[in-house]
């Protein structure tokens, strides 16, 4: 992890403020597995209970964004620091029983990442990239059906990383493999980093100067980081591994030219959320090595660090999630092209990162990211809904349908395929409705009515 140059005052504050805190958080991370944004994709609700189109309409489009599907690491940077320290006590006799399994199934888990390759897709990502694909035209059979008869296009685009090149390409091929009719159909896959890396793009350079150098920020989580919460986890990941008295010497900073105790624990923890994304390239227990609870703090502190860089951040500023403005505006632009009938796609298929996801997510106050937080009041999991896990899954998926009767046109939202409602002050047709009037989507939304 990156070490910050922080305001100490506020540093000490921050710490005290979510030390007060501790045991609430730590029970209230949910069921997810406590894998953060390393969480394995789940579709959310049932396909034979979606809410039925108001009378007389019909799908005529649909357009999605997805985060790639479940991957190996990026890197093997937690690994090679853990195992580092793992060698200097195999060294001197300082390993525990469960310790002395750690460095093998640590070392065969690189290996197999590195076997397809460090953040490329996994075989359950492969899966839960077709498997999506599988259920849209099942969902949407009817406006597949048009795509063929009036030879209509499916438009593919991603960033242009390989992990979400190979996802927008695995979902095109399901799509032709379920009906055979759609292939010819299938545009050929594009790039647009600008609508799809925006973080990386021009768009983002105001907000890579606020990750590089907002000392606000780099106090926050600092403070959140190091705290006495963190410290105890800490120790109780490294007890698992290692013997006592060599715990107490990470504690006490003999080794931190390689990393201090909460950075080794962390590494531990990266690999522990992400080896369920592999788990079709080996039988990994990584459970083994980390208690729930601490799972849950170093789970806890993932999602701080892109609550406030990604996600709905400082109540008084919108830095983080402005850029997404750009996507918002396309999935409006390719509607208002088909209701211009300037346009001959009846789909238009996205596929991006958590670093998209997490910020259109926070512009569109999706459920969970709805709530900023005060600089004086941190986030916790105690009083703040955001978490990772349902935010930006693997394979997590925004996707609108476009419904038309004559010349009128209604949008229905699904959000990791659950019906889900547009943000307080988007009004449905109808009370309980999930369909809602494009142009009252483009007012609400800030997009002003055709």
């Amino acid at each position: 992890m990156q070490k910050r140059t922080v305001a100490l005052s506020l540093t000490l504050t921050v710490s005290a403020l979510l030390t007060a805190a501790i045991p609430a958080q730590a029970s209230s991370a949910g069921s997810s597995g406590f894998y953060a944004t390393k969480t394995p994709y789940a579709p959310q609700q049932n396909m034979r209970s979606y809410q039925r189109a108001p009378k007389g309409f019909v799908p005529v489009f649909t357009e999605n964004v997805s985060r790639h599907g479940s991957r190996a690491a990026s890197d093997s940077e937690d690994g090679d620091l853990i195992l580092a320290l793992w060698e200097k006590a195999r060294s001197e006799g300082q390993l525990t029983r469960t310790g002395e399994r750690f460095g093998g199934e640590t070392k065969a888990l690189l290996a197999a990442m590195d076997g397809i390759g460090y953040g490329q897709l996994s075989g359950r990502g492969v899966r839960e990239i077709q498997d999506t694909a599988a259920r849209l035209e099942k969902r949407l059979p009817g406006l597949f059906r048009q795509i063929v008869r009036d030879s209509e296009q499916i438009n593919v685009v991603s960033s242009g990383k390989d992990r979400a090149v190979d996802s927008g390409n695995l979902f095109a091929e399901a799509l032709a493999e379920n009906e055979p009719a759609l292939a010819p159909r299938i545009t050929p896959a594009t790039t647009d980093p600008d609508l799809l890396y925006f973080h990386k793009s021009a768009g983002g350079a105001e907000y890579r100067d606020y990750v590089d150098n907002d000392e606000r920020l780099a106090a926050t989580l600092d403070g959140i980081t190091d705290q006495p919460a963190s410290h105890a986890a800490a120790r109780n990941v490294l007890g698992k591994i290692f013997e006592p008295a060599f715990v107490r010497r990470v504690s006490a900073g003999e080794f931190d030219s390689i990393g201090t105790e909460v950075e080794f624990a962390q590494a531990v923890y990266a690999l522990y959320s992400i080896a369920p994304a592999m788990a079709d390239e080996g039988d990994w227990d990584m459970k083994r090595y980390i208690a729930p609870r601490d799972a849950r703090w170093f789970a806890y502190l993932s999602d701080a660090e892109d609550f406030y860089e990604k996600g709905p951040g400082f109540d008084d500023s919108d830095i983080t999630y402005r850029m997404a403005n750009v996507l918002l505006d396309d999935f409006f632009t390719k509607i208002d092209a088909k209701r211009a009938g300037t346009s001959d796609a009846g789909a238009e298929l996205r596929f991006t990162h958590a670093e998209e996801i997490i910020p259109l997510a926070a512009l569109m106050g999706l459920p969970g990211s709805t709530e900023a937080v005060s600089p004086r009041k941190p986030y916790t999991y105690a009083d703040n809904p955001w978490r990772g896990a349902s935010v930006a899954s693997m394979a997590t998926n925004i996707q609108w349908d476009l419904f038309r009767k004559g010349n009128k046109y209604l949008v229905r939202m699904l959000y990791n395929e659950k019906q889900t409602a547009f943000r307080k002050g988007c009004e449905p047709v109808a009370k309980g409705s999930y369909f809602y009037d494009v142009d009252e989507l483009k007012q609400c939304l800030g997009r002003g009515a055709s």
